[in-house]
């Protein structure tokens, strides 16, 4: 559901045991993943849905182009810089599951860079029988030799890990491996890992995190290593983090208590020692120097500090029991603090200002901060990246750090900037995939149900005005802390703007666009405020004559797949088209579904009379009933995803049908929450989603 966190193992299957279907649920055994029975309906279905949507006219064409976006060799590489390379992941046509690659950061400014491949994954795949899906790398500095490759089977969140050495460009004989399982590991030098994972009975919680964290000797059976930390299985997981390496490392031991609460553990020689600080709080180390992110008020040194505020302070007095803190960030009714990046001297922060990218950044440099505002692009979105490698006492790049700016209809550009100055460099630049002349993007504002007013952007195909009969797909998301920024999209501007459609992307409620309030406010009891806002922008749409509910379509997914659901039960006559992506959808049963557990800080426990009373006011699977005149819904969902199950979207799909509904319903057999292990399924889903939108919403 959200990045910064892993997603838990499979907990419950009817492949474990065999269970008798509750009356109340007729299609529970669609839970059971692999199950013949569960896979046979399946595959019915993605057949009934391929020979209606891939018949189209125009199907495969649009596929085609989709794929040529996908596939563009103008794609900015993201990298990770690793010393005195970077690191890249290229998926092409040639190399569908990807290139591991590098090249120093000279080079990568080049308008036709040298790669040296360091691991082919396509050929591995090939050599070993498995679909590999590259799942990211953790190397050790300051050398960045070795390295934990996870190898993900179909793109689940579930991995094998495997040692590998970048200089020889193979994996380690007898070098650190675990088997698949959702396993939390880093360094703490070449001979000794920071394992949490599948250690057997009772070592996962119940939200199949690691529960247990260990320390790990090389040449040493797993079996053998020694314990360090243990939670309880009600707890999310548990965990290890580590900045810098020999006497300068400092190494944390995190106890997630739920998805938004933790404790710390200060690694010691003479044991762990527990951080003194609010359960909520967000750390980092900078240097000696401790940032703070809050996320409710913290009254510390005399002073109360609001939520979404970042402070500063050292941490060498930290730890010996002083709590003085300097603010960098206070945040009001319009900003909040969406990053920072630190250099070796500065603090910079990107500042989200009703949903526009600002940047300012702190000079650490004199006796006293100084805070300056950097003269950026504006007013799309800035994402910020660091290049500070503190491991390296003589680091050229101490000082710069990335930018990419993108909007709704302009392609990204990336920056290498120097914290002190406007100075900027362009490293890469997108070509524009759609014609964008003559489109235009707007902002919104909207009072909700409670009459907060809720921002939405809407971005205009060329030519079209407010006449009422514009096809337009309205998007979002709200919940987890998580922004919905304005960014550019080839596949969005090929299969819809550049064709005629309206895009709407609603800032909601239970995101973060505002900050830690604005997430809290559509919390557990609170969580109708999100459907409410949505509702409010697809409303706010029609009278303002840019659709009508014949030409309205809405999408999301994860928990934006949830909100799907929530409105179709809800309001069904405001739209003729429902996209619902690897959705929650069953909410009294999703805490006993794989990471479902994890989310009961964001949704409450249906366990609990209390939290089932307003629960059950919206969840999906309970709340649609036959009686109703729904659109067509659409809801695609993945085999692999073993984050959300996909018991959700295919008994929400049996139901529907039951009732006569007639839903379209696809499952990608790969791709794990992400929908697609490659450009070629991503394309494929993508069709098959705008294909159906066109159909329901006319115009082509």
């Amino acid at each position: 559901m959200k990045p910064a966190l892993l997603a838990s193992s499979l907990l419950f299957g009817l492949a474990a045991g065999a269970q008798t279907p509750a009356p109340e649920d007729p299609y529970l055994w669609l839970e059971d993943v692999q199950g013949e029975r569960a896979m046979a309906w399946v595959k019915a279905r993605n057949a009934e849905t391929e020979s209606l949507l891939k018949s189209r006219p125009g199907f495969e064409a649009l596929r085609t182009e989709l794929l040529q976006g996908l596939n563009a060799k103008d794609r900015i590489p993201q990298f990770t810089r690793m010393g005195d390379q970077v690191y890249n992941l290229w998926q092409d046509e040639t190399h569908k599951r990807g290139l591991w690659r590098r090249t120093t950061l000279a080079e990568y400014a080049k308008p036709a860079p040298q790669w040296e491949t360091v691991l082919d994954l396509d050929a591995l795949g090939q050599a070993e029988g498995k679909s590999w899906v590259f799942a990211g790398a953790n190397c050790l500095a300051p050398e960045y030799r070795r390295c934990l490759l996870n190898l993900s089977p179909g793109g689940s969140d579930a991995v094998v890990v495997r040692e590998f050495d970048t200089r020889s460009k193979q994996f380690v004989a007898e070098g650190f491996s675990l088997p698949e399982a959702k396993s939390q590991v880093e360094w703490r030098d070449e001979n000794h890992l920071f394992v949490g994972t599948d250690f057997g009975p009772g070592s996962m919680t119940d939200s199949g995190y690691p529960r247990i964290l260990k320390l790990w000797q090389r040449g040493t059976p797993l079996t053998s290593a020694q314990t360090l930390f243990e939670g309880q299985s009600k707890d999310t997981w548990v965990g290890a983090s580590v900045d810098g390496h020999g006497a300068k490392q400092r190494a944390l031991v995190q106890r997630a208590l739920d998805f938004y609460r933790a404790e710390y553990h200060l690694v010691t020689p003479k044991g762990l020692r527990k951080l003194e600080l609010p359960l909520d709080v967000q750390p980092q180390f900078w240097n000696q120097r401790l940032l703070l992110r809050l996320r409710s008020d913290w009254t510390v040194g005399g002073q109360t500090h609001k939520a979404g505020s970042l402070l500063m302070g050292s941490w060498k007095e930290f730890l010996a029991g002083q709590r003085r803190f300097q603010a960098l960030f206070r945040p009001d009714a319009t900003r909040s603090l969406a990053q920072l990046v630190t250099t070796r001297h500065h603090v910079v922060l990107n500042i989200s200002e009703n949903v526009a990218s600002k940047l300012e950044e702190w000079d650490l440099r004199g006796a006293s901060p100084k805070l300056r505002k950097v003269q950026a692009p504006f007013p799309g979105t800035l994402t910020l990246k660091p290049l500070f490698d503190s491991d390296l006492p003589r680091d050229t790049l101490a000082d710069r750090y990335l930018i990419n700016y993108a909007d709704f209809l302009t392609p990204d550009t990336l920056y290498l900037a120097r914290a002190g100055s406007d100075e900027r460099q362009t490293l890469k630049t997108r070509q524009s995939w759609f014609d964008a002349s003559g489109m235009r993007a707007e902002q919104h504002f909207v009072k909700s149900k409670d009459g907060t007013s809720i921002p939405y952007f809407v971005i205009y195909p060329k030519g079209a005005t407010a006449n009422g009969r514009n096809p337009t797909l309205l998007y979002g998301y709200g919940g987890f802390e998580v922004s919905l920024n304005p960014v550019y999209s080839a596949s969005r501007g090929r299969g819809w703007l550049a064709k005629g459609g309206v895009f709407v992307l609603a800032n909601i409620r239970g995101g973060g666009e505002f900050g830690p309030a604005w997430h809290q406010s559509a919390l557990r009891e609170n969580k109708q405020r999100s459907y409410d806002d949505f509702i409010a922008v697809a409303e706010d749409l029609i009278k303002r004559g840019i659709t009508t509910p014949k030409q309205l379509g809405m999408m999301g997914g994860s928990n934006g797949g949830l909100l799907m659901g929530a409105i179709v039960t809800q309001r069904p006559e405001l739209f003729n088209a429902v996209v619902c992506q690897v959705p929650l959808l069953d909410m009294k049963r999703y805490h006993k579904l794989l990471a479902g557990a994890s989310w009961m800080a964001e949704y409450g426990d249906p366990d609990k009379a209390e939290d089932w009373a307003f629960i059950s006011k919206y969840s999906p699977y309970q709340n649609v009933r036959a009686d109703q005149k729904m659109p067509r819904v659409l809801i695609n969902t993945s085999t692999k995803d073993d984050r959300v199950h996909p018991g959700h979207a295919r008994k929400m799909a049996a139901r529907m049908i039951e009732q006569g509904h007639n839903p379209l319903y696809w499952e990608n057999i790969e791709g794990g929450h992400g929908g697609a292990a490659d450009n070629e399924q991503r394309a494929t889903w993508q069709a098959i989603e705008y294909s159906y939108l066109w159909m329901q919403l006319g115009g082509q």
